[in-house]
């Protein structure tokens, strides 16, 4: 037996050194201490040999693998060493290759950006989870009992949720403006805040939809705020985001939860107001409802409407950062395509 662990340490000996990577040192390891290895090999003969011997071979055994185990560490040590070597023919005066950068998501950057527009006029930022009730999606906004939208076929209900009461029934948050009301039912007026986030909807995707998409909602409630607070607010903001002034026009709309309510359009910034696929050939583009809070939704958040008023934005961000960019389908937004989002760093 000592014989052969003589014989099999001359052989581990020269494998080991003849490893000139971190894989083949890793395999000549496994080949010697591996379950199948050399060393398990001789320990399978110890029952055979005579029982007076077993001690002394089964210390020799023992001896050889923590001497193979202290090659093969001082063997990596020298793999690693050697790797981060120089060569001698180097020439150092070779530029580099810089690694990929990341950068931000132009929905991201865009949200940023209007954040700061935003905090610069004394607005505060305010997040929600993405998960929300009947009862603040609906309920709490001036929506009927029986209206479609409450239906599977516009909003995503939870399964094993989505029955009872209108406060235990949850489905992911079709609109953000629910969030605003459980914002001004915890925080005191009077209210200048901002509600960025993602919201879903039960709809066929195209070019101008998605069914998981970006708003952007403003609110303001104080005692005595002027439509004309909300115009120069809608202007300053679209002015600061694309750096230059930008045509607004805004028609009467009806949505539940504001009274008067207004469709807000932009000037078609792709094709400068000319008409395109994009505004659908009239040089406009829809980009937020908005108007004056309904007294229903003041009342729901504890306020009286005798006494507040306010102003209400909700930004479709995606549509947003298309005009920004002058890019015709929103889905490229969403498809983590990197040859797309790449153009953005």
């Amino acid at each position: 037996m000592k014989d052969k662990i003589q014989s099999m340490l001359k052989e581990a000996k020269a494998a080991i050194e003849a490893a000139a990577s971190e894989s083949s040192l890793q395999t000549a390891k496994s080949n010697l201490l591996g379950k199948q290895g050399s060393i398990s090999q001789l320990l399978k003969e110890l029952p055979k040999m005579d029982a007076a011997l077993r001690p002394e071979a089964g210390k020799l055994l023992n001896q050889a693998k923590n001497e193979l185990n202290e090659i093969i560490e001082a063997k990596r040590t020298e793999i690693k060493l050697k790797a981060s070597e120089v060569s001698a023919d180097f020439d150092c005066t070779v530029p580099g290759t810089l690694p990929q950068g990341g950068a931000l998501h132009p929905i991201t950057q865009m949200c940023y950006d209007l954040n700061d527009a935003f905090r610069s006029m004394g607005f505060e930022v305010f997040q929600e989870d993405d998960i929300t009730s009947e009862y603040y999606a609906f309920d709490k906004l001036n929506f009927p009992p029986n209206h479609p939208a409450r239906e599977s076929m516009d909003t995503y209900w939870l399964e094993g949720h989505d029955s009872g009461p209108t406060n235990e029934k949850l489905c992911l948050r079709p609109h953000l403006t629910g969030g605003s009301v459980r914002y001004m039912q915890t925080h005191k007026p009077p209210y200048r805040f901002v509600y960025p986030g993602r919201v879903y909807r039960n709809e066929a995707t195209d070019a101008h939809h998605e069914r998981a998409f970006f708003q952007y909602e403003a609110l303001i409630v104080d005692k005595d705020v002027k439509f004309t607070d909300g115009k120069v607010m809608i202007q300053s903001i679209l002015s600061k985001v694309f750096g230059r002034e930008v045509p607004v026009r805004m028609r009467a709309g009806f949505f539940p939860f504001v009274e008067p309510g207004f469709e807000i359009d932009m000037g078609c910034q792709v094709c400068g107001g000319k008409g395109c696929p994009v505004c659908k050939h009239v040089g406009w583009i829809e980009v937020m409802p908005g108007g004056t809070p309904h007294p229903n939704v003041l009342r729901a958040a504890g306020l009286d409407p005798d006494e507040y008023t306010g102003f209400y934005v909700n930004i479709g961000l995606d549509r947003l950062v298309m005009m920004r960019y002058g890019v015709d389908d929103v889905r490229l937004f969403h498809s983590a395509d990197l040859r797309f989002l790449g153009q953005f760093k």
